[in-house]
């Protein structure tokens, strides 16, 4: 597995990229590709509220966490985010092990040792059919705001790709721009 390190607002020392490179590194049990890569973004609010993003790119696999951790105990944040990615693999280990390693899972344990409980399907309680139109992410925005929705779908109007703009939690938007399959 291939490392990425990011800091905002917060210098590191080498000892938590290790610490969180090691903890990482237990993930790699899932994953078969050798290009696999974890990007991890090291951050440190106000109040020493420190905040550890992972993204984890396995083939077209695609696994992130974001913690927090208030008491500036960044450690504390990295055991959280890799725990929640470890219990997102194994509560989706079925639909997963087709693209992941197979054999990197382990043995179902008895149900009372783990809260984690797999799900067998994806209920669709709700189906809505609209037209996409063109326009810019700050139309998008608009729109989206005047909705009162936290995201929304919309066709670029610069390379007429699908794109979404969408709320963040810790303030402003994000925009998704889509790609081509080739």
């Amino acid at each position: 597995m291939k490392y990425t390190f990011a800091c905002k607002k917060v210098a590191l020392n080498d000892s938590i990229k290790e610490y969180a490179q090691k903890k990482i590194s237990k993930l790699e049990r899932y994953f078969r590709d050798e290009d696999t890569t974890a990007f991890v973004t090291f951050s440190v609010e106000k109040d020493h509220l420190c905040s550890v993003e992972i993204t984890i790119r396995g083939g077209a696999t695609l696994l992130r966490a974001q913690t927090e951790a208030p008491d500036g105990d960044m450690r504390g944040a990295i055991d959280a985010a890799v725990g929640y990615i470890e219990r997102q693999i194994l509560k989706n280990k079925t639909r997963l092990a087709k693209r992941l390693r197979s054999e990197g899972f382990p043995p179902p344990a008895p149900t009372d040792d783990f809260e984690v409980t797999e799900e067998k399907e994806f209920p669709i309680v709700r189906t809505k059919h609209f037209t996409v139109k063109p326009m810019s992410p700050e139309e998008a925005i608009l729109q989206m705001n005047l909705l009162d929705h936290s995201f929304f779908v919309f066709r670029s109007s610069e390379d007429d790709s699908l794109s979404i703009v969408y709320r963040r939690k810790n303030g402003g938007y994000g925009l998704i721009v889509t790609d081509e399959v080739e």
